[in-house]
């Protein structure tokens, strides 16, 4: 693989790192409703009636928890560390464990599982692709151990703030519709702090994709630029 691919490629795993992270921290704390409001929302009764509030309970602290080792794993993967593809499959084996036990026990006991799908989707294709890079002849090429330019850092860093922040935003379309009761949606209970997280990740990040665009035009025309005689 040449260096411009492996480079890709490692941006595009850092930032698949990134949604996850974001997914797992905005589906933990959406597993409120399941958790501790079932009495108030009658969609879960399901749940009540399975006699099931201790694993929502844990699923939504441990999922919150896991969201934020993902930031931190995450940090690990930019900056370079000699463990950091190490941590972040461990990472990412939990929380592909936590998206699915709660997929397949909504899909079990109330016959649908959305969002709770979408956040095991997105955690077992990151935990694959992982699994790829550190199993294949990739481990050699896509290097997790040093951190690389500060161009690619601030370009993987500023994709993964500008998706979890589109995540945030959207949250309102892809996870409104199963948490509407009698006409009203309960994701906009939390509007303000979404948009403010959305907006904040949106423009961090647009900020370094900027930065990071103009930084290599500037390093391409050195490359290219006929040498001084």
């Amino acid at each position: 693989m040449e260096n411009k691919s492996a480079r890709g490629l490692k941006i595009f795993a850092i930032v698949m790192m990134g949604f996850t992270a974001a997914m797992n921290v905005l589906g933990g704390s959406g597993t409120v409703c399941a958790a501790f409001l079932k009495k108030y929302y009658f969609a879960f009764k399901a749940i009540y009636d399975a006699d099931l509030n201790w694993l929502y309970q844990t699923l939504m602290i441990t999922t919150i928890i896991i969201g934020i080792a993902g930031i931190w794993s995450l940090i690990k993967l930019i900056k370079g560390n000699k463990k950091a593809l190490t941590w972040a499959l461990i990472v990412l084996v939990i929380g592909t464990i936590l998206s699915a036990t709660q997929y397949f026990t909504s899909l079990n006991v109330m016959g649908k599982a959305a969002p709770a799908n979408v956040k095991f989707y997105i955690n077992a294709a990151t935990l694959i692709l992982f699994l790829v890079i550190r199993f294949t002849s990739l481990k050699g090429k896509v290097d997790f151990e040093k951190s690389s330019s500060k161009t690619d850092n601030n370009m993987a860093g500023g994709l993964s703030a500008f998706i979890a922040g589109l995540a945030f935003l959207t949250v309102f379309i892809w996870a409104g519709p199963s948490h509407t009761y009698m006409g009203e949606s309960w994701v906009e209970l939390y509007t303000t702090p979404i948009i403010i997280a959305g907006v904040s990740f949106v423009t961090f990040g647009l900020i370094s994709i900027i930065k990071s665009f103009f930084s290599m035009i500037s390093e391409e025309a050195k490359v290219t630029s006929p040498k001084s005689s």
